[in-house]
């Protein structure tokens, strides 16, 4: 005999299953685009750090293989268009606007700040600060429309300014061009400013390595006091100096910092003297688990503030006296910049920015 057991459902079950199955959807997607934004910071900080030389073996192996001819061919291209980063460069919109550099700005997350518009018929150098491990804020608000950049500064196309030496690597120097990014020396500074017309804004992570080996967590300090030569290309082309600060760019990595005179810090000056970068040794977060270590970047958020320009007369040889004193304006400009807005990114009101 069978029996039928009445079931009785409370009013607004439907509606209830319905919502629980909408937020198990939302619950998806979410976790969907966090695995996106760590592929895709994963896949930059990869490119940062072995892209040039595994690009560089690549073509050696392909060269002893039957494909020879492949490798041959982009060497001869190569050598015809080794002068190209020098002259701006070769910057693709459709690379800038990829929409993986959306989920690596929504990883940390990254933002500009726009303080003064800037003029089209100005060429303008924009001192950003601190460099940073790997200089995350600088690349993403520059060398990719993440950001907005263009949007923000409508008219004025940015070129992030590296190593010279990421030009010599195959693949990885028309990689970095496509997103605007140039070598950080006299000829192609040069070129920029002088026979590219106006509206150009060259970015030079002014502390460089020597900078780099003191970021720490916590930490506001710049490599400043002896870095002078931006403001000398700033004077002989007339271009007038931004002030970047960009709060929370310490906060992503740890690093081992080594004391001077220490074996490892006379290591690290060797390194940065003969060969341009100082290795550092630093950790981030592990790619399965916050609280494993790892390679990616902790997810702290990274805001980058263009301060006012400086306007700067043009003057073909510049005196030392001359250049100290739009020096000075420049450091007293970024530190009103750093006070203004330190409180508002979550510093107190106390915290100085050391300048070294």
């Amino acid at each position: 005999k069978l029996t039928l057991i009445p079931i009785f459902f409370p009013l607004g079950t439907g509606s209830s299953i319905l919502s629980a199955l909408q937020d198990l959807f939302w619950l998806s997607k979410s976790k969907v685009e966090k695995q996106l934004q760590i592929i895709s910071v994963l896949q930059w900080v990869l490119t940062f750090l072995i892209m040039g030389v595994a690009c560089t073996l690549i073509l050696m192996y392909i060269l002893c293989t039957d494909c020879w001819a492949i490798a041959a061919l982009y060497l001869a291209w190569l050598v015809f268009d080794w002068n190209t980063p020098k002259k701006g460069g070769r910057r693709s919109q459709w690379v800038r606007n990829w929409a993986i550099w959306r989920y690596f700005r929504d990883y940390f997350p990254i933002r500009l700040v726009k303080t003064h518009n800037l003029l089209t018929t100005r060429n303008y150098i924009f001192g950003y600060h601190p460099h940073g491990i790997m200089g995350l804020g600088a690349f993403c608000n520059f060398s990719t429309e993440a950001t907005g950049v263009s949007q923000k500064f409508p008219g004025i196309r940015p070129y992030l300014a590296t190593l010279a030496g990421n030009f010599r690597m195959p693949i990885l120097r028309d990689y970095l061009m496509s997103g605007g990014i140039c070598p950080v020396n006299r000829d192609s500074i040069d070129y920029i400013l002088s026979k590219n017309g106006s509206g150009n804004a060259i970015i030079i992570v002014v502390g460089g390595a020597a900078e780099s080996l003191n970021c720490t967590p916590g930490k506001n300090s710049v490599t400043l006091k002896n870095r002078k030569g931006f403001v000398k290309l700033a004077l002989r082309h007339g271009a007038d100096l931004v002030p970047v600060y960009s709060f929370g760019e310490n906060e992503v990595y740890k690093q081992v910092i080594f004391e001077e005179g220490s074996w490892g810090r006379w290591v690290q000056k060797k390194f940065q003297k003969h060969i341009g970068f100082a290795p550092c040794i630093f950790h981030g977060r592990g790619l399965f688990s916050s609280n494993t270590w790892g390679l990616l970047p902790y997810s702290k958020p990274i805001t980058t503030v263009v301060g006012e320009p400086i306007t700067i007369p043009k003057i073909d040889n510049p005196s030392q006296k001359e250049v100290d004193f739009y020096h000075s304006i420049y450091v007293d400009s970024l530190i009103k910049l750093f006070d203004k807005y330190k409180s508002k990114f979550g510093l107190p009101e106390t915290e100085v920015l050391e300048v070294n």
